[in-house]
């Protein structure tokens, strides 16, 4: 009964979270770039410029920009109370592509349906985001593949 609560709040803080947080990358970025989704992955990058791995690292460990840190746990040992929700970020650039990485920030919805991953560079068909954060994504698309960049330096 404890664990079902700790989820509850769990997704409830991230969708207030979420809502709370998804203009102020969104401000840097308001429009998406296409992109074109090819099986489990978006293979093509969302930006011109690779992404920066140490930047990645910064987006996933804050907790008020990424919030990953609050579902996943990962080889981030000076930050304390890590989720267990989620897949350990441990070994991801082994587990999956850079192109499978990019979807599920993208939009996991398109892999798994029933996720509770928020999707982090989509703006439609969305529930409970402020008015003030519509249409705009969580992450831009430099941040996106910033976090892909360093999610695919872990192999461990």
């Amino acid at each position: 009964m404890r664990q079902l609560r700790l989820m509850f709040w769990s997704a409830s803080l991230l969708g207030t979270v979420l809502v709370m947080s998804a203009g102020a990358a969104a401000a840097q970025s308001p429009d998406l770039r296409p992109y074109d989704v090819v099986g489990d992955a978006i293979p093509m990058p969302l930006t011109d410029n690779p992404g920066d791995p140490a930047r990645g690292r910064a987006i996933v460990a804050n907790r008020q920009v990424g919030l990953c840190l609050l579902c996943h746990a990962g080889p981030f040992a000076e930050e304390k109370f890590q989720g267990n929700l989620a897949p350990d970020l441990s070994g991801a650039g082994s587990r999956w592509t850079e192109g499978q990485l990019r979807l599920r920030l993208v939009d996991a919805r398109r892999i798994n349906p029933a996720t509770i991953m928020p999707p982090y560079y989509r703006v439609d068909d969305l529930t409970r985001v402020a008015a003030s954060w519509r249409g705009k994504p969580v992450l831009t698309a430099e941040q996106i593949e910033d976090v892909v960049a360093f999610l695919a330096t872990l192999r461990d």
